[in-house]
């Protein structure tokens, strides 16, 4: 039974469509386009350059866009892909990693910032890989809250915003890094749960 504050994993979701190109996949192709762009702004030149910064802030919104929009499309024309569901997570931490990395180079973000949300993603997924063959864990609506929580705080760090705005900066991101710490921990646990759920069920069968 799904706990309520539970949603879908669209992982989970099965495949629709066996054509590769299709909207939602040309979505997530054009996301994946849009980390070297946004990596020469943010490396390239001088990252404290106001019109650089505006662009840069404006390919990661895009992105995030994008993001949203591939699934939902995806999910409502039952066009689900197998490229799609391995190209698209990937597309995203591409992204939002390049993001991070280019605000701590700079020096506008600490790095421990960068390497907790980073290191929290890619301990996720291992995670998510290592117990996908018991089942799939339900992504929480805490998860989504932090996928919008990052997208919002880093949105704002690339603004070429005052120093007048630092603590709006400072406060959304101390409210991305609680949820990222939060809900690694929950999906750590939940993970846990299922491994001794399927140990138990395989114990079971055993003995019958």
């Amino acid at each position: 039974m799904s706990r309520p504050f539970e949603v879908p994993d669209h992982v989970a979701d099965p495949v629709g469509a066996h054509r590769l190109w299709t909207v939602p996949n040309a979505l997530t192709g054009l996301r994946l386009l849009l980390v070297p762009v946004l990596a020469w702004l943010l490396f390239a030149g001088d990252p404290t350059d106001q019109s650089q910064r505006l662009w840069a802030m404006t390919v990661f919104i895009v992105a995030a866009l994008t993001d949203f929009a591939d699934g939902a499309i995806a999910r409502s024309r039952n066009s689900v892909t197998t490229v799609g569901k391995i190209a698209d997570p990937i597309a995203d931490k591409a992204i939002t990693g390049v993001a991070l990395i280019g605000l701590s180079w700079a020096g506008d973000l600490p790095w421990w910032v960068t390497l907790l949300i980073l290191g929290r993603e890619v301990g996720v997924t291992i995670v998510r890989l290592s117990v996908i063959r018991h089942g799939v864990i339900p992504a929480s609506r805490g998860g989504k809250a932090k996928t919008v929580a990052q997208i919002i705080a880093i949105s704002l760090y690339l603004a070429p915003f005052t120093t007048d705005a630092e603590p709006i900066r400072i406060g959304a991101m101390t409210i991305a890094v609680v949820l990222t710490i939060v809900t690694g921990i929950d999906y750590l646990a939940r993970a846990w749960r299922l491994r001794q759920s399927a140990r138990r069920s395989s114990g079971d069968d055993q003995h019958e």
